[in-house]
């Protein structure tokens, strides 16, 4: 363990040190724990089918025939597969220790780049691994963060976003692979700008620059200078800012397809005119986000995906006429990863259902063709057997309508139901129906019915809904998950004399809010890597996260918002925490650095109250690696069955 100079981490951390010698030959060296009682063979043999459920993400079409680059997992971590056919074999391509968070085909190369961090620090680099070789060579610095990795049409250039000057501002990079002494910093930046696209000259970049998740601009930067050119405008000052995404140059180079919320609720797909400045709105009968979108090689075809009401729509767009086409037919479901193989109308994707595991699909526009490329184990468990959600809605203290999901058990569970409210991170963030997976353990084997909440604050709902969350109204949210215990009483199949609230990072700052405001109404609580002081998080959280995260929570230099952050901090309240309590955190988290729990779990210990504490000493911003996973739900399980259930 990293030692620290607290007070509170000092005893914590001898208490890590000393906690049930008796369970230590079930808590992997890679894990240290604090008052988690031993785990019964019992209830890790009921977890082994759901912790061997496995997914496959669509990454890119291989760079050496019609055959998918996929991620997946077959022992710790998800690793680059190649699938040579529909329903192929897995061919494993990188075996490395630590997961591997994308990977994308090189134009014109037999060659894929793929991004890796260490120990969940999330300084990812890029690495170039050569098909024919089997050899990898390291494209970044091996110390930096380098995300938005995206290469020139011709496959010559590489460019991505990196903050190797200063640890902080994310400034946009080039180089060509075959020459490591060509990168060089291409446009030094304030902020985060990442590398959307290249032009189809390889002579322009098209780079957004990110504010918030209400505020973006884009720009085209030259390569071979670095001159930049401002595309979207400021607002004028007490004006409201508009946010643009997933810019995509045009087969001739002269236009731009975008996202944006200019002029509307929604995120719009556009088109917009260089030189003209002229903007023309293909979805303006659509009222939902259009989330991801993609052209075809000859830039003829135009796929994207809306989000409506938490479920994926595929599009497909004749860009000469602007005309819709047919699209096929697809389960309710969540949709993400596009991409066309070259030279073809054939869109590969990733689907997920509430009873389909996350697999890999292609669509061919020309002989209306659906495939299914990937087929993933579920532990033996059938997948039409998980749970369908129900999509609900409850109304708040301003009779605002609160969208959320709800799965129940059936089977030999008879309600009323207890319950498990679980809010989503974020908080730019959407909770969407989908395949539980591990998760069904908790519904399928413990009777437990599980509510997925949307907030306001959430995405997907239009920006208006986005905004409700912001500054001042922070706590708005918390009075959310007020309405909705309310309206779990209503429901005569639901127990609301037993509910527990859960949630990750800021649903893990959620669930410590709820516990303070609502801790009498609450039987217990689970949150992992979240805030509980906003001050000592804006402090300590990686520099270059710190600005994006004061236009989300609030800028503590302010006198007036430092105060109000103070007073909101589950911290602050901690005394009216009074419920057990379980807290997971990775030690290397850059996001919501570990002394954040680390001051948790010592301010609730103090109110004599049970708190468990479980600690990836190998993880980040949550647990990766298999080993830790299915520990941390093994002890959470345990914790429901005692403090929920019992």
């Amino acid at each position: 363990m990293r030692l620290h100079t607290s007070a509170a981490a000092c005893v914590l951390a001898a208490t890590l040190a000393t906690a049930h010698p008796a369970a230590a030959q079930q808590v992997p060296d890679s894990i240290a724990v604090q008052n988690v009682p031993a785990l019964s063979r019992e209830l890790v043999d009921g977890l082994n089918r759901y912790q061997n459920i496995r997914l496959a993400v669509f990454q890119d079409w291989s760079p050496d025939g019609r055959g998918l680059l996929i991620l997946t997992r077959f022992a710790e971590t998800n690793q680059v597969h190649r699938v040579a056919a529909p329903l192929g074999d897995r061919e494993q391509v990188t075996f490395l220790k630590e997961r591997v968070g994308e990977a994308r085909a090189r134009p014109g190369w037999r060659q894929i780049l793929y991004s890796t961090d260490e120990g969940g620090a999330e300084n990812f680099q890029l690495s170039l691994f050569d098909l024919g070789t089997g050899e990898a060579i390291r494209v970044t610095d091996g110390r930096s963060r380098n995300i938005s990795p995206r290469w020139s049409r011709s496959g010559r250039w590489l460019g991505w976003s990196s903050n190797a000057r200063d640890g902080k501002d994310m400034d946009l990079w080039i180089t060509d692979p075959a020459a490591p002494s060509s990168a060089r910093l291409l446009k030094e930046v304030s902020g985060e700008w990442v590398v959307a696209d290249w032009s189809p000259d390889d002579r322009t970049i098209a780079a957004i620059e990110f504010v918030s998740a209400n505020e973006s601009y884009v720009h085209l930067v030259e390569v071979a200078t670095g001159a930049t050119r401002d595309l979207t405008p400021r607002p004028a000052p007490g004006g409201e800012p508009v946010f643009y995404g997933n810019v995509r140059f045009a087969k001739d180079g002269r236009s731009l397809y975008w996202t944006t919320d200019a002029g509307s609720e929604f995120h719009r797909l556009t088109r917009y005119d260089i030189q003209t400045k002229a903007s023309k709105v293909l979805t303006s009968a659509i009222s939902w986000d259009v989330e991801d979108f993609e052209l075809s090689e000859d830039g003829r075809l135009l796929a994207f995906c809306t989000n409506e009401d938490g479920l994926s729509r595929l599009h497909f767009l004749e860009t000469e006429t602007d005309r819709e086409l047919p699209a096929p037919k697809l389960p309710a479901a969540n949709i993400g990863r596009l991409g066309f193989r070259p030279g073809s109308r054939e869109l590969a994707f990733t689907m997920t259902s509430a009873g389909i595991p996350s697999d890999a699909y292609s669509y061919d526009v020309a002989s209306t063709t659906l495939t299914r490329w990937t087929h993933s184990e579920t532990g033996g468990l059938e997948p039409a057997g998980f749970p369908e959600p129900e999509l609900i809605h409850f109304k708040s203290f301003d009779r605002r309508e609160i969208p959320a999901f709800l799965y129940k058990p059936g089977g030999k569970f008879r309600p009323p139901f207890p319950v498990l409210v679980n809010i989503h991170g974020g908080p730019e963030g959407q909770s969407r129906p989908g395949f539980l997976g591990r998760t069904a353990y908790l519904v399928r084997e413990l009777g437990i019915a599980i509510v997925y909440p949307n907030v306001r604050g959430s995405t997907g709902y239009g920006k208006t809904y986005l905004k409700l969350d912001n500054g001042m109204k922070r706590e708005d949210t918390v009075a959310d998950i007020g309405a909705l215990l309310d309206w779990i009483k209503t429901r005569p199949d639901l127990d609301a004399s037993r509910i527990a609230v859960a949630g990750g990072s800021y649903g893990g700052y959620m669930t410590l809010a709820t516990m303070t405001h609502y801790s009498d109404r609450l039987r217990c609580g689970m949150e992992a890597v979240g805030i509980s002081n906003f001050l000592t998080f804006l402090k300590n959280t990686q520099d270059y996260r710190r600005d994006l995260r004061r236009a989300e929570y609030g800028d503590e230099r302010d006198p007036a918002m430092r105060e109000f952050l103070e007073r909101i901090s589950p911290l602050t309240s901690v005394r009216k925490i009074m419920k057990p309590l379980l807290v997971a955190a990775g030690q290397n988290d850059p996001r919501v650095p570990v002394s954040e729990s680390e001051q948790i779990v010592a301010a609730v210990r103090g109110n004599g109250v049970p708190v468990w504490y479980v600690l990836g000493k190998n993880e980040g911003h949550g647990f990766q690696k298999k080993n830790n996973q299915d520990y941390l739900q093994a002890a959470q399980a345990l914790f429901l069955k005692k403090f929920l259930l019992e």
